[in-house]
């Protein structure tokens, strides 16, 4: 355990080359589905022209997963473009060095087959496989990604919130029942158990809507220690909000009326946006029209409005028997 200190350096962040993998880790893994079954159907027909392949084969569902793929974020909201820019700037000597760690646990022989293959050019294979992860970032996460990001804004303000209220340790101990504090560090049991001590590298919380119902952590040298943990509220992600009374439509309008039924918790412009298919000034207008005869009301939140129901808001939603 390091000085007392170094818990000061904890940190949240997130990741979009990190939901990006895991993602595409759905795809593999029957656990992750139930929650993302809209988007898995919403994104058939594309992942149908990815080949995923190496993807699948460098990210086992049991054993070592190499880490150069998703490096931890260096900042709280890394854009992707960086991520990749770092993944493809990794040494070929590491990528050889963790292809090698993960080859050696692997049951599928198609998949072992393609790890020896790029162990014998760890260069290329780094760039494949960045390739590879751009191409599913681009076709199957960024035209949800705000949307994801929001579910991730919100778990970490929640968090950050707990934390000034009750301390670090409330905050460590409820981030997920695999992961729990000791004198020795922050123990993380999923599969293989590892403890993370806290020195002065300090540790980065991450909240991840893919990941569920798993943790993750990485803890090998040079990376900084990284916990994955499933967002809160991921069961609502794709959530489509029910459809508002027809009286309500005819009222204020079809549109206006799905805005309204679509704030069942703080929202923004861009979150509605993105839920709802419209653009981000489409939504802004309603929103404020919404806002102007008392049906919503908005707070600032950092760089942003977050709008919700008012009370007659939330009647008007109401459909009253006859």
């Amino acid at each position: 355990m390091g000085d007392p200190d170094d818990l000061l350096a904890v940190r949240f962040a997130w990741s979009p080359l990190w939901e990006t993998a895991h993602a595409v880790r759905t795809f593999f893994d029957p656990r992750a589905r139930p929650y993302h079954r809209a988007w898995h159907q919403l994104v058939a027909e594309r992942v149908a022209g990815i080949d995923l392949e190496p993807l699948a084969a460098a990210q086992p569902l049991r054993g070592y997963v190499p880490d150069f793929l998703t490096p931890p974020p260096r900042s709280p909201s890394p854009r992707v473009r960086d991520q990749l820019a770092e993944v493809r700037a990794t040494p070929p000597s590491q990528v050889e060095r963790e292809l090698r760690l993960c080859r050696e646990g692997l049951k599928d022989p198609r998949h072992a087959a393609l790890l020896d293959s790029y162990l014998g050019d760890p260069r290329r294979a780094r760039d494949l496989l960045a390739g590879r992860l751009q191409e599913a970032w681009i076709n199957l996460v960024a035209p949800f990604w705000i949307r994801v990001r929001a579910l991730l804004e919100r778990d970490i303000h929640e968090r950050s919130r707990q934390l000034a209220q009750h301390g670090l340790r409330r905050v460590l101990d409820e981030l997920h029942p695999r992961i729990r504090w000791s004198r020795q560090g922050l123990s993380v049991r999923d599969g293989d158990p590892r403890t993370i001590n806290v020195d002065e590298r300090a540790i980065v919380l991450m909240p991840s809507a893919y990941i569920w119902p798993s943790v993750a952590a990485i803890v090998d040298e040079p990376w900084q220690p990284t916990i994955a943990y499933p967002a809160r509220g991921v069961a609502r992600l794709w959530h489509i909000p029910a459809a508002p009374p027809d009286a309500l439509g005819r009222l204020i309008g079809r549109t206006r009326a799905l805005v309204l039924a679509g704030l069942d918790r703080p929202s923004s412009t861009q979150t509605i946006a993105a839920h709802l298919g419209l653009s981000p000034a489409g939504a802004s207008g309603h929103l404020l029209a919404l806002r102007d005869t008392g049906l919503v009301t908005g707070t600032r939140s950092g760089h942003e409005v977050l709008y919700k129901r008012t009370a007659l808001g939330t009647r008007l939603l109401v459909t009253r028997p006859r």
